[in-house]
């Protein structure tokens, strides 16, 4: 069963079309990065699949469920760009809020969070108030919440942005912990090395889907053999030029 199944997604702001049929899928236990710079409509192709914006085109499913659907959302974890988080609360109060939100009797809530907590390396924080975490320690804070409640599917937008190689590498072996465990996972990136970690690639620019497969297959149609010579020639052939929003 695929986790996700994307077809012929539109999206419109106004007269401007960000999101133009685009077709995308996800398997359990895979990693899928969505390849693209900022701009290209990464966060908007994201925020159609959890049904928090609405489509001008196509349909969405998710475990053969159509989005949106709120029963769906607490079997997904988000991460956004943004660190979603009371700064009034502590770290682990904001976990155990979260989980609660999910259906999480208190005992279970409380377990989880402690454990999430030590998982990203914050049991020692856990009872400081978010308002006096630092930018990196608010980045794990945002991963343990969207890992709550044990998600099938795992969406995470630019989830590395502003960390450091020691915290990002601590990511991305969290990322294949959890897809051995056969979650699905989407990561939005826009960076070249983070997305050699991922099993398949899409390549995006300009709302549209310009490349699809594994990285290794993806560098093998170039002769420089990288990535970014992918990107490049990949939006030369498609005459992908501009970017959305």
């Amino acid at each position: 069963m695929q986790a996700i199944t994307a077809t012929g997604i539109y999206k419109r702001f106004g007269s401007e079309e960000v999101l133009s049929g685009v077709d995308l899928t996800l398997q359990p236990g895979e990693i899928l990065g969505i390849l693209g710079p900022s701009g290209a409509g990464k966060t908007t192709l994201v925020k159609c699949l959890l049904g928090t914006l609405g489509l001008d085109g196509g349909t969405i499913l998710i475990e053969k469920t159509p989005m949106p659907n709120l029963r769906m959302m607490d079997r997904i974890g988000y991460m956004a760009q943004q660190d979603a988080l009371y700064e009034d609360l502590t770290g682990l109060q904001n976990l155990i809020f979260y989980a609660r939100l999910k259906g999480m009797d208190k005992r279970a809530a409380v377990a989880q969070a402690h454990a999430l907590m030590k998982l990203v390396e914050l049991d020692k924080d856990e009872n400081k108030k978010v308002v006096n975490y630092s930018g990196g320690m608010k980045r794990r804070l945002s991963l343990t919440a969207a890992l709550i409640g044990d998600p099938d599917v795992i969406v995470l937008d630019e989830p590395t942005v502003g960390i450091d190689p020691l915290l990002r590498e601590l990511f991305w072996t969290e990322f294949d912990r959890l897809k051995a465990l056969g979650r699905a996972i989407i990561v939005t990136t826009h960076v070249m090395d983070e997305a050699e970690k991922c099993d398949r690639l899409i390549l995006i620019r300009g709302g549209s889907i310009i490349e699809n497969g594994s990285p290794e297959a993806l560098k093998a149609k170039t002769e420089k053999g990288t990535l970014e010579a992918a990107f490049i020639e990949s939006a030369r052939r498609s005459g992908k030029g501009g970017d959305a929003a």
